[in-house]
């Protein structure tokens, strides 16, 4: 199993605008474009606090190594599901559908300082036999740069950027 923490940093925001930018189909998509995936679905049911967040995202294997492109396919689709309990904090569940792996954890946001940041720590676990733990890592690896997308994105979003 691998563990992933990573923050999302929000410089000159509040809690309020981030709950919302997070709550926005556009803002979703508009990440999933800027991570170049071949397909997206976005949902979001449920008012705030109490909403679901469905991701569906399918990413292209072309950067992915041989090794682990016989197990995943020409495709990798990756569903994340949030499930917001109160506006700043949720349950996460990544899977990808039809493969033997899951990822589990939750999502806070907190206003520190200035900025607001939104933190992820979630469980990768692939139960493959002798290669899960390579694949975990490029899974990780996956979730790290959407991590990173959505933050680049966020930051242009809530200065006014929503092109």
């Amino acid at each position: 199993m691998k563990q992933i923490k990573h923050e999302l940093s929000y410089p000159g925001a509040t809690v309020d605008d981030v709950v919302a930018m997070i709550s926005d189909p556009a803002f979703r998509e508009r990440v999933a474009d800027h991570q170049g995936v071949v397909r997206k679905k976005v949902s979001v049911d449920g008012e705030v606090p109490a909403k679901t967040i469905s991701v569906e995202l399918v990413h292209g294997t072309d950067r992915v190594p041989s090794f682990a492109r016989k197990f995943v396919g020409d495709e990798i689709p990756i569903v994340q599901v949030e499930k917001w309990s109160t506006d700043t904090a949720a349950s996460v569940e990544v899977t990808i559908p039809g493969k033997p792996g899951e990822m589990v954890g939750e999502a806070r946001i907190e206003q520190r300082g200035d900025a607001v940041v939104e933190t992820y720590d979630l469980a990768v676990k692939v139960k493959i036999p002798l290669v899960g733990g390579k694949i975990e890592d490029l899974i990780a690896g996956l979730l790290v740069k959407a991590f990173k997308a959505e933050n680049k994105v966020g930051i242009k979003w809530l200065e006014g950027d929503r092109g």
